[in-house]
């Protein structure tokens, strides 16, 4: 089947983390035989936020780490209907502009003949309801939501016709142990301070446990102010700034222990929704302690990840992973298998297959007869 995907960005992972998950999707799909493609705006605030933060190089980085991925950017008139033409399946991310979301379901309404999914990985669904609500979707098929309480809040808000549950997960084709590297240093945060929805989590789970212990660590991310960058060296964190995602597995490498520090929608009203940075942590082997967080889905099993609700639990716990390595080694294997298991990119291929299934969708009707 030939797949297209409607994304703020694939290029750039500056501030989006979509782009992580789409980029292992379309590979996954591409390796079970179907054909891939994402169409991104030219001016998307997350590309040209990466152009001015790594210029050209930055760019080029994405092209040599993913030169299997077919992608095109478009202009603001840009006509559409050749590409919906082509596709069997059309996926279209919630941060596509309002008015092509509604171009592109009066084209599967005119009797396109491509399944239109919606796609939402964020939590503007209960923070900024209005931004949702004011989409139209009267010509999609389906939502693909990333956590339960969010298909929870499509149905009760009436905002689609059928809704389903979509992890985001990790791409284990970047996203894995490198054991040949040696770790040198204590703790590693990779995460953006963002609008203000997790300054004070940081603060108790992350900066105060890292300054009271005295341990190495290092923080990358973007969109800190310049009060967060001077409590960061206070404390004696090293910052070092954009990431691209394709190098995090060689940073987590560098370090014996991560941290997870939830955005707060995700605690308070969008329980469940772990999104991608612990999948890709567990992936990579390296034992993760998350600030409080319900993993009201299970997704997890005991002991894949080491939850604490408290700053000084975090100390405790940081002290128990650094000081036993044993501990620490067992916690790992034990995410990672979880992952392997459940987790993957290649899991969530075969759970879109498994919507487009019952959906019916007439091409893969097509595939299968």
């Amino acid at each position: 089947m030939r797949f297209l995907f409607y994304t703020h960005s694939l290029v750039s992972d500056w501030n989006h983390g979509n782009a992580h998950f789409l980029r292992g999707v379309m590979r996954a799909l591409n390796a079970k035989g179907h054909e891939t493609l994402a169409l991104e705006p030219e001016d998307s605030w997350s590309r040209q936020n990466l152009i001015a933060d790594g210029g050209q190089a930055a760019l080029n980085a994405f092209a040599a780490d993913f030169p299997d991925l077919r992608w095109q950017s478009y202009p603001e008139d840009h006509d559409h209907d050749a590409a919906l033409d082509a596709a069997d399946v059309v996926i279209v991310h919630e941060w596509t502009p309002p008015a092509l979301v509604a171009r592109i379901g009066r084209a599967r309404r005119r009797g396109g003949r491509f399944t239109l999914l919606f796609h939402d990985t964020h939590h503007r669904a209960v923070s900024t309801a209005e931004d949702i609500a004011g989409m139209d979707l009267d010509g999609y098929d389906g939502v693909l939501a990333f956590g339960e309480a969010l298909r929870q809040r499509y149905l009760d808000a009436g905002w689609g016709r059928q809704v389903f549950t979509w992890h985001e997960a990790a791409d284990t084709s970047i996203f894995r142990p490198l054991p040949q590297i040696t770790p040198e240093r204590d703790l590693i945060w990779v995460g953006n301070w963002g609008d203000g929805e997790r300054s004070d989590e940081l603060e108790s789970f992350l900066i105060r446990p890292v300054e009271a212990l005295g341990l190495s660590a290092t923080v990358h991310g973007v969109r800190y102010p310049d009060h967060a960058l001077d409590r960061l060296r206070q404390a004696g964190i090293d910052y070092r700034g954009w990431l691209a995602n394709a190098r995090v597995p060689e940073v987590f490498a560098r370090h014996r222990v991560t941290v997870h520090v939830p955005r707060r929608p995700y605690v308070t009203a969008l329980p469940g929704i772990p999104t991608i940075r612990p999948f890709e942590a567990l992936a990579c082997g390296i034992p993760l302690i998350s600030a409080p967080w319900e993993d009201a889905e299970g997704l997890f099993r005991p002991g894949d990840i080491r939850f604490v609700s408290s700053g000084d639990q975090m100390r405790q716990a940081l002290r128990l992973m650094l000081d036993d390595r044993a501990a620490a080694a067992e916690q790992a294997a034990r995410g990672l298998e979880t992952i392997r298991a459940r987790h993957s990119c290649t899991h969530r291929a075969e759970e879109l297959l498994d919507i487009l299934t019952r959906l019916a969708a007439p091409a893969l009707k097509e595939v299968t007869a």
